[in-house]
């Protein structure tokens, strides 16, 4: 059995958008996106069970390779980058079609993902890529299991909990709440160093340079703008009158 888990570099510290491009400024140091080392340490989790070997694939930038070798040090087999400067600038469309690309070219039996990246928050990524690999999609899993030929998953909801099934190959997006993500070992980071660690260019792939990066992609951002002002508002400092201070600010109001 193999588990592929996509991961993303993520920039640290405040978010920056680049005027000049009108996308976020990934300039900086990054990291591996926090939610998709709760997918890594998920697939090591069944990988400690089953034996299952554990290929982590991203889509970025070289230094990405850094964010790769953090999951290959908490235990992951290999690692799988797809970096080519016509890429850059792409969007989910994009993104999408070359991770899943990357992805049948795995042939992996479950594909995790986390459940979203920390620098956009869109949660949508692994839904497109399940739809271009035709594979079902289970999203907010708690609990995983994988036996007999299918995942099997617990998903919170604003109901309650849900128990959902579904036939391998699938697609499974997990939770922040699913685990807690180990820290990698000294022996861990030193071991990483020789594991497998493929570069990919869009040749590789089959993907011309003009379906990828600003060119192929079927989103455009038109104009960037502050948010708007804030309305009338007035800072109250509590020097152990604020409570007071507050009513009087509602009854000028008149909200009491």
């Amino acid at each position: 059995m193999r588990i592929a888990v996509c991961v993303k570099h993520v920039p640290e510290g405040p978010s920056r958008i680049d005027p000049s491009t009108k996308r976020l400024d990934r300039s900086g140091e990054g990291s591996l996106n926090h939610f998709d080392a709760n997918a890594v340490e998920e697939a090591l989790r069944i990988k400690g069970e089953s034996g299952t070997e554990v290929v982590v694939v991203s889509l970025g930038p070289q230094k990405a390779l850094d964010s790769l070798r953090k999951a290959l040090a908490m235990g992951a087999d290999r690692a799988v980058l797809v970096f080519d400067d016509a890429a850059e600038g792409s969007d989910l469309v994009v993104t999408s079609r070359v991770l899943a690309t990357a992805l049948e070219r795995e042939e992996p039996d479950l594909v995790l993902f986390g459940q979203q990246a920390s620098d956009a928050d869109g949660a949508v990524l692994w839904a497109a890529v399940a739809e271009r690999l035709g594979r079902p999609v289970i999203s907010q899993a708690m609990e995983l299991s994988v036996e007999g030929g299918s995942a099997r998953v617990k998903r919170q909801t604003e109901f309650g909990y849900d128990t959902l099934e579904a036939p391998l190959p699938a697609v499974v997006a997990v939770s922040d709440a699913i685990n807690e993500p180990r820290y990698p070992s000294l022996k861990g980071i030193m071991g990483a160093k020789k594991k497998p660690q493929e570069i990919l260019s869009l040749a590789d792939l089959g993907i011309a340079e003009g379906d990828a990066g600003e060119a192929g992609s079927r989103t455009t951002v038109l104009a960037l703008g502050d948010p708007p002002a804030r309305g009338d508002a007035r800072k109250i400092e509590d020097d152990g009158n604020a409570a007071q201070a507050i009513v009087d600010f509602l009854a000028e109001k008149r909200l009491v």
